[in-house]
């Protein structure tokens, strides 16, 4: 019991630091580690029973139908993550920004292999879902980012888009903050000073959010599991054009084309993605980079069967 809540934590260690990276789902990490359909299953139980079981005081009755402890093993790893990785990658961008983009496109690029070897029968549907998930996900790519906007309100509807798309595998949710033009306040500044007066609204969306979201993706996982499977495969396969190593920041910039500071410092709202020229020291680290994160979720798909982890309760 402890080791595999122990496995469940580290997955969402895994997860939390995907969901940091703009470009990067968590949804991509718990699918690929097949805790995917257990953690919608156990979000999706908290429901009317659970409160009459709370209300009841049987608390070993509710932490079997929520599947409480796995849910705690996998978001305190999310939340350790999240705090402890925000500076660490904050730091890593500045400095080695084609290592870690290197790292994670192998990441994505041997993750879109093995969803999509999940999908139990190829049929036109199915196919037309892949593509449509494809499109989808680089069209996202060429949407302006909205301006920095710290209110009430907002600061709700970020954390319920967000959570949405974290949870869904090749669909960032850092790059949907991004888009909403709050990914700057919440993941970094919010994230590194402790900064309630964001995280909470932002948290309290991300919760409500989660918990309607799952009975929705489960019902839909139930009844279209191979559609469902194929877009999801697209989406990760098209954003792979968001976390290509070789690209040029782009930053905001007002309507006479002047930069937009905050704190003195750029704001990034995109990238520009172009090949390298030569196969120089850099881009040959770069693609050994990738390939170890091709390995690394070779071996994670490969532990993960052997155990039989992952299987829904």
């Amino acid at each position: 019991m402890m080791k595999e809540l122990f496995y469940a934590m580290l997955k969402g260690v895994a997860m939390g630091v995907a969901n940091v990276i703009p470009g990067v789902s968590g949804g991509t990490i718990a699918l690929i580690t097949n805790i995917f359909e257990r953690l919608i299953h156990a979000l999706k139980a908290f429901n009317l029973e659970a409160l009459k079981l709370l209300f009841a005081g049987r608390f070993r009755d509710l932490a079997r139908h929520t599947d409480l402890y796995f849910l705690i093993a996998v978001f305190t790893g999310i939340f350790i993550a999240i705090l402890s990785i925000a500076r660490l990658f904050d730091y890593l961008f500045q400095h080695y920004p084609v290592y870690i983009w290197a790292f994670f496109f192998g990441l994505i690029l041997a993750s879109v292999y093995f969803v999509g070897k999940t999908i139990a029968r190829w049929t036109p549907g199915v196919v037309v879902a892949l593509l449509l998930g494809t499109a989808f996900a680089i069209v996202l790519t060429f949407l302006n980012p909205a301006t920095e906007n710290d209110s009430f309100t907002y600061l709700l509807i970020c954390g319920v888009v967000a959570i949405c798309s974290m949870i869904l595998p090749g669909l960032s949710g850092s790059f949907v903050l991004l888009l909403m033009g709050n990914y700057q306040l919440v993941m970094i500044d919010a994230v590194n000073n402790l900064s309630l007066n964001i995280l909470i609204p932002v948290g309290l969306g991300a919760v409500g959010g989660l918990l309607a979201f799952s009975h929705i993706l489960s019902w839909i996982f139930k009844h279209y599991r191979d559609i469902t499977i194929a877009t999801l495969t697209g989406f990760i396969l098209g954003s792979l054009s968001i976390i290509w190593p070789w690209s040029e920041p782009e930053y905001l910039t007002d309507a006479a084309g002047q930069l937009i500071l905050k704190k003195g410092e750029k704001i990034v709202t995109g990238y520009s993605n172009y090949l390298p020229d030569n196969l120089n020291a850099e881009v040959l680290v770069a693609m050994a980079i990738a390939i170890a994160g091709i390995l690394i979720i070779w071996a994670m798909e490969t532990l993960a069967s052997r155990s039989g982890e992952g299987k829904t309760h």
